[in-house]
């Protein structure tokens, strides 16, 4: 069930989502949720964007974190992805310039996405990411939980209008 679905839901679900996207603009991109809280909010936004609607809201969240986190984040989305055979093609060669910029770790973050696009729910653990392999040191990660809060979130805002 996609972010549309759910806002068809009625006004407590949206009222959720309003509720977490405006937690997100407030606050450290990381504080205000639980990790489940994230996680989920991501499953069910992610799930129903287009690839492109996917990179303009991770470059929105990105846009919210500092080039040391955003470096990081890559970092974690590169070690991820190769422990679980994703083809990073371009994305594969550390590159700290690239990597800080927004635009870029959206556009690798898509790449990723849409070959394992339960990797990065599982970098908060739980059921996503095929499983084991480091997951679970993820969990309250705050680097990882600020970027996929911040996907949600600047999804979510996006199918609002506003």
């Amino acid at each position: 069930m996609g972010i549309m679905d759910l806002l068809g839901q009625g006004k407590p679900r949206r009222q959720e989502y309003e509720d977490f996207v405006g937690r997100y603009e407030q606050g450290e991109p990381h504080e205000g949720y639980a990790d489940d809280e994230v996680k989920s909010r991501y499953d069910e936004v992610s799930e129903g964007l287009s690839d492109d609607d996917y990179e303009l809201s991770a470059q929105e969240a990105f846009g919210r974190m500092s080039p040391q986190e955003r470096k990081q984040f890559a970092q974690m989305l590169r070690q991820q992805g190769r422990q679980r055979d994703v083809d990073l093609g371009d994305f594969d060669a550390d590159d700290d310039d690239r990597d800080e910029d927004p635009r870029q770790l959206a556009r690798m973050t898509r790449h990723v996405h849409k070959q394992k696009p339960d990797l990065l729910g599982g970098l908060l653990g739980g059921g996503g990411g095929g499983g084991g392999g480091g997951v679970g040191s993820m969990l309250g990660n705050p680097v990882a939980k600020a970027a996929l809060a911040g996907v949600a979130a600047m999804a979510a805002k996006r199918m609002f209008g506003r």
